[in-house]
């Protein structure tokens, strides 16, 4: 093994983990702008079934996407651990309404391996791989592909 192999088996991602059911996913942390309590959400006519509505953060009108409605899960009321985790995709802001936030995890690159064709029935696509921790599983999503294009603009247009 060279150095360079060495460096790159030694290299920690960093991730914010939150869970939706039973399942456990992680996201950058740099993709992470901040992790909010549910607040009023103010519907909107004509969006995706997905997209739950917009919130006002500080002035700022965030559209606000259901995870569970996005991955095709069954409906879940907000309770206390309900959060909203605020995010930047292809310079827009969207929140992404989570179960609950778990903790802020640093793996090595090297426990990750590459995503099966489907997991715990999210499409593979949005699944950037899948990191093996000591009792547990943690399905690592790819922000970028978990709004179409399409999905992009019509959210830009709220």
């Amino acid at each position: 093994m060279d150095l360079n192999q060495a460096k790159h088996e030694d290299e920690l991602l960093q991730l914010v983990t939150f869970s939706i059911g039973e399942e456990e996913f992680g996201v950058n942390i740099l993709k992470v702008q901040e992790i909010i309590r549910t607040m009023e959400i103010t519907k909107v006519p004509r969006a995706p079934e997905f997209v739950v509505g917009v919130i006002n953060l500080r002035g700022k009108v965030i559209p606000i996407i259901d995870l569970r409605r996005r991955f095709g899960l069954a409906f879940k009321a907000p309770d206390k651990n309900t959060r909203i985790i605020v995010i930047e995709i292809n310079s827009i802001i969207v929140g992404f309404v989570v179960d609950a936030v778990s903790e802020v995890l640093r793996i090595p690159t090297s426990t990750v391996e590459p995503p099966p064709p489907v997991v715990a029935g999210v499409d593979s696509d949005y699944v950037s791989g899948v990191g093996k921790l000591h009792d547990r599983l943690l399905i690592l999503l790819d922000l970028d592909k978990l709004l179409s294009s399409e999905d992009i603009e019509m959210l830009s247009s709220l």
